[in-house]
């Protein structure tokens, strides 16, 4: 601006950069308003209007791994989590100390949740077939040929998971009880591995390609047997807390969809899911691509589901694990499932 004879002139430059500032500061407030509209985006680019879902996991399960890594959580407004954890069992655990939202099992420690307060099956998530019992591997040391010279000898068990009551239908077959053999509590298969390599144990179930490659190459070991050779067959179920249920209705409902999106996903794209697996836990690609046909996802809830679930109950009720009896029904939390994957539902009360 410059003054003449007492008048202000403005200047066609002042003017230009004052439109362009204008211009520019509408803008702004315009792509602030469409940023605002589609969902604010964190500092790791996704969308803060999630919902976070903390999953307890294990190593050697794809499927919560398939489902993050292919963005089936996350289109249905998912952002989920995944805490590895030794067990299925510690990561039922985690549910009562509220380190995680969602967790996965055997019948045991889901169970074991239902019996010690408000939690909840959601869906089952396994298929209790004979070939899914014949994973489950027997090892004892060399001197053990049938399961009567089992008598007096040291066994292990995975604390929190289904093991002993594997262990007493087993022994009951071969005409014994379990109180004739010393059973060892251990927190996962790596202790029992370092157990039966050291004398320290004489027989152990296991679970898992990986870990029967490991106990195959031990000197003085040998398979004994496997499960499908014992009554037992396993179900596996998903569960919450009622709180975390009751409050995300429609989460839990879209965080089913995306499990059986990527159980579908990892049964037809095996070696995808074994460069994964290998990515983000180092679990060999061939025992990957051996464990997938053997144990594929099935996320719903059958009568079968339900069968395996009252006859555990009723086990670990009989010998006192279980101290308070309840209603299993009451238990059952269907109805996101049931919006979810209606044809997969074939349980009825």
């Amino acid at each position: 601006m410059t003054r003449s004879n007492g008048v202000y002139i403005v200047r066609k430059s002042s003017i230009i950069t004052g439109v362009l500032i204008l211009f520019l500061a509408t803008a702004l407030l315009l792509s602030g308003c469409s940023s605002n509209a589609a969902g604010s985006k964190d500092a790791t680019g996704k969308n803060a209007d999630n919902v976070k879902i903390r999953i307890a996991d294990t190593s050697t399960n794809p499927t919560f791994r398939v489902a993050i890594a292919k963005g089936f959580f996350e289109k249905r407004g998912i952002d989920a989590e995944s805490i590895t954890f030794g067990s299925p069992a510690e990561g039922v655990n985690a549910l009562f100390i509220k380190q995680v939202d969602i967790a996965y099992g055997a019948d045991f420690p889901v169970l074991n949740a239902l019996a010690k307060g408000e939690y909840s099956v959601i869906a089952s998530a396994g298929q209790a077939t004979d070939e899914a019992a014949a994973a489950w591997k027997l090892y004892a040391r060399e001197d053990i040929q049938s399961g009567a010279d089992l008598k007096g000898k040291k066994v292990s068990f995975i604390r929190g998971t289904f093991i002993p009551y594997l262990w007493d239908e087993y022994l009951k077959d071969q005409g014994l009880a379990l109180s004739d053999v010393t059973q060892i509590g251990q927190g996962a298969f790596d202790e029992s591995y370092i157990a039966l390599k050291q004398g320290d144990l004489d027989a152990t179930w296991v679970i898992g390609s990986a870990l029967t490659d490991k106990f195959d190459a031990l000197e003085g070991v040998h398979q004994l047997t496997d499960m499908s050779q014992t009554p037992i067959r396993l179900g596996m179920g998903l569960v919450s807390s009622n709180e975390f249920i009751q409050a995300n209705p429609d989460r839990i409902k879209d965080f089913l969809e995306a499990l059986d999106e990527a159980s579908t996903y990892a049964q037809a794209h095996p070696e995808e899911v074994a460069d994964l697996m290998y990515q983000e836990t180092k679990q060999p690609k061939d025992a990957t691509l051996k464990d997938l046909p053997i144990n594929p996802w099935e996320v719903g809830f059958t009568q079968a589901a339900y069968d395996s679930l009252a006859g555990q109950k009723q086990y670990m009720v009989d010998t006192g694990i279980i101290e308070q009896d309840f209603d299993l029904d009451t238990k059952l939390n269907l109805t996101s499932l049931q919006q979810a994957l209606p044809e997969k539902v074939t349980y009825s009360k």
